[in-house]
């Protein structure tokens, strides 16, 4: 596999504040190479020998504002047990509802846009569907829950101008922990 030529965006870059804007079909030849590109990515970054061998930073999801590009587009590349990989192309997504249940990640959550350590919880909901648009422009609607649920959230703040930081209590970063469940 050879690793995509892509900048992700440091946390300082104000166009990670913006909101980004509605996609209008059909994608552009370089918004599909972009999306696909961005899988490629992070699929690299969770396999041990490409981590290790281009320094990678492990990464789940990545926005499009993350690349620079104001465009409701992300993708979300799960690890399965099997080894395989489960690709999510997520293009305006409004979450249509959500569990009452919040949980949250227990070492925290983290951000290939923010690159040092940050202590706290972010409160997220276990459970969400969304509707949303795959790559040819299709409507579709998707539940997902646990830490998948947590990737969405984490991705749809991106294209609000919003990184996990910002839903971190600042005086209290733990605030609230044993109202929300661990995972």
């Amino acid at each position: 596999m050879k690793l995509p030529d892509i900048k992700i965006l440091d946390e300082a870059n104000k166009i990670l504040r913006e909101k980004s804007k509605e996609v209008v079909f059909p994608l552009s030849k370089e918004d599909k190479k972009n999306i696909q590109d961005m899988i490629t990515y992070l699929k690299m970054s969770q396999i041990p020998e490409y981590e290790e061998k281009y320094k990678l930073r492990a990464g789940m999801g990545l926005a499009y504002v993350q690349i620079g590009i104001l465009k409701r587009i992300f993708v979300i590349v799960e690890e399965l047990e099997d080894e395989t990989f489960k690709e999510y192309i997520i293009i305006n997504p409004k979450i249509v509802s959500h569990s009452e249940e919040m949980i949250y990640v227990g070492e925290g959550e983290g951000c290939l846009s923010v690159n040092r350590d940050v202590e706290g919880i972010v409160p997220r909901y276990a459970r969400i569907t969304i509707e949303a648009q795959d790559i040819d422009g299709n409507s579709f609607k998707i539940r997902v829950r646990e830490d998948i649920a947590i990737a969405f959230q984490h991705e749809i703040d991106h294209l609000n101008g919003i990184l996990f930081v910002d839903r971190i209590d600042a005086k209290n970063p733990f605030k609230d922990a044993k109202k929300y469940r661990e995972i």
